[in-house]
């Protein structure tokens, strides 16, 4: 079939075509698994455009696969943000980003996977170019401001936030890879893992 084709944008447009990009390049992804399966071409097809006008608004594939990510990691930062709006308790707000993590990537499977199950979308870039940066900062404060109120041990709070990623990831990555598996009730599960991170990192 051939594909569809897009008038010239209207002088404005820009923004919605390069969104649409992004839908279509996201879509890709998710429907072959495979980064490598997804060229600029099948994506301007997809869009409904040339290939030239891809690289209107991004440089090369990986800039705009690092779009893609860089999108998703917008919206699981704002989805952390919302789930601790409210709670005072540092440590509560702690494992209140842990149970959210789990909950964004069982209700996005797929973007969960392209942010975090697959090999990076771009790679090499610079490290305050890193797609989820932003939103692993957001653990690494609320571990320090925990320090700071003696509800875990003095440290090093990056470091302590990687501990608590590495654990709640390999939650969440296996609830999503293995569904067949007969799992004990979300909530049970969560707070086994985080009451025994919590005794762990006690002063």
């Amino acid at each position: 079939m051939t594909p569809a084709t897009r008038r010239r944008a209207k002088r404005g447009q820009g923004e919605l075509l390069r969104a649409d990009i992004l839908a279509a390049a996201e879509q890709l992804l998710i429907e072959t698994g495979d980064q490598g399966a997804v060229s600029i071409r099948a994506i301007a097809d997809a869009a409904g455009v040339t290939p030239p006008s891809i690289y209107l608004h991004f440089a090369d594939k990986a800039d705009l696969l690092g779009a893609v990510c860089e999108a998703r990691f917008a919206e699981f930062s704002r989805y952390i943000e919302h789930a601790t709006e409210g709670i005072d308790d540092p440590m509560e707000a702690l494992w209140e980003m842990g149970r959210a993590y789990v909950r964004f990537g069982l209700e996005n499977p797929e973007h969960y996977r392209i942010m975090f199950m697959t090999r990076p979308l771009a790679e090499g870039l610079p490290l305050d170019k890193l797609p989820g940066l932003n939103a692993f900062s957001h653990v690494v404060e609320a571990v320090a401001r925990c320090m700071d109120a003696g509800a875990i041990a003095a440290g090093d709070p990056f470091l302590v936030g990687t501990n608590l990623w590495t654990a709640v990831h390999g939650v969440t990555s296996l609830l999503i890879a293995r569904p067949d598996f007969p799992w004990p009730d979300f909530d049970r599960l969560m707070g086994l893992v985080l009451d025994v991170q919590s005794k762990g990192l006690r002063p």
